[in-house]
């Protein structure tokens, strides 16, 4: 059995209710996302505090699954005049019936980090090595397998800078991955905040699974006033802007901050609003994706 795949763009008056209406009229399923995904208008999760209460993207695309023998031209022409919109254009492609359990475990291989640090999802070998540090990590609910430059990038500055003892916040922790690795690499304590509950049940998971205690919140649940040697903030260039005196509050003076999820043409604009309080280094640059640290002044 194949299935047929939609996606459809439209405005945030629109999406609601179009998603709904799909699927009253036949749709197995819809998703959203954001339309801009990517690129330089891509819009924050909203959510944040101090961040404006959009409750969904500007421009949207509507991912919508249908059965092979579904009529794809009339569901969509009654969706749309259910909730009294014009026929709007979409964008239709098979998928082909597979093994979903194996196709998915066959994309996530073992990541090297670094000559030490790995990541193995638990259907794999573990490294036997015992110099080797290694993040059991599978694909789940949760951002952040290890996979996107991103990540490495602050895996990395993690790998050559954690020392031992240091206390870390990890801004927007997803699946944890930073937060757990830290602990592995030697932090003495390491927070993960998220604002999905089901990326914080997700580091939970993910923290047991790799036997280190971590502490994750919700943004409003982190104890106030506390302050870190390493902040990492693996998120967007537009949340970076807008949480950038909350996370410089946040690390102690002489403290390190790291910060990614940031396009290379992005660079320039957040370093001259960190450089109100930190000391640069350069930026490090991996696929496009930039990596930013620095020091806290005094």
């Amino acid at each position: 059995m194949h299935y047929q795949q939609v996606v459809i763009t439209v405005s945030q008056e629109q999406v609601d209710r179009l998603s709904d209406a799909l699927i009253e009229n036949g749709a197995l399923s819809t998703a959203i996302e954001d339309a801009n995904a990517g690129n330089e208008n891509e819009q924050p999760i909203f959510g944040e505090p101090n961040m404006p209460a959009e409750q969904v993207w500007q421009q949207s695309n509507i991912v919508a699954l249908f059965d092979e023998n579904a009529d794809i031209e009339a569901i969509v022409s009654a969706a749309a005049r259910d909730c009294a919109f014009p026929m709007p254009q979409y964008y239709l492609e098979t998928i082909p019936e597979q093994d979903w359990v194996r196709l998915t475990q066959s994309q996530f291989d073992p990541i090297q980090i670094s000559s030490r640090l790995w990541i193995t999802p638990s259907w794999h070998q573990q490294p036997a090595d015992t110099d080797i540090i290694n993040l059991q990590l599978d694909p789940g609910l949760a951002f952040g397998t290890g996979s996107h430059p991103t990540t490495h990038l602050c895996l990395q500055w993690l790998d050559k800078n954690i020392r031992g003892g240091e206390t870390l916040l990890d801004y927007g922790c997803g699946s944890g991955i930073l937060t757990i690795a830290a602990l592995k690499l030697g932090c003495g304590r390491a927070c993960g905040v998220d604002i999905d509950s089901q990326a914080l049940r997700a580091s939970e998971d993910n923290a047991l699974q790799n036997h280190v205690h971590a502490e994750f919140y919700l943004p409003d649940d982190l104890p106030p006033e506390q302050q870190f040697d390493i902040v990492v903030a693996n998120i967007l260039a537009n949340p970076l802007r807008l949480l950038a005196q909350m996370l410089a509050e946040r690390t102690r003076t002489g403290g390190q901050i790291v910060l990614s999820g940031i396009l290379a043409e992005q660079t320039e604009e957040l370093s001259e609003i960190y450089q109100q309080w930190f000391d640069l280094n350069s930026p490090r640059t991996l696929e496009g994706w930039v990596c930013i640290t620095g020091r806290k002044r005094a």
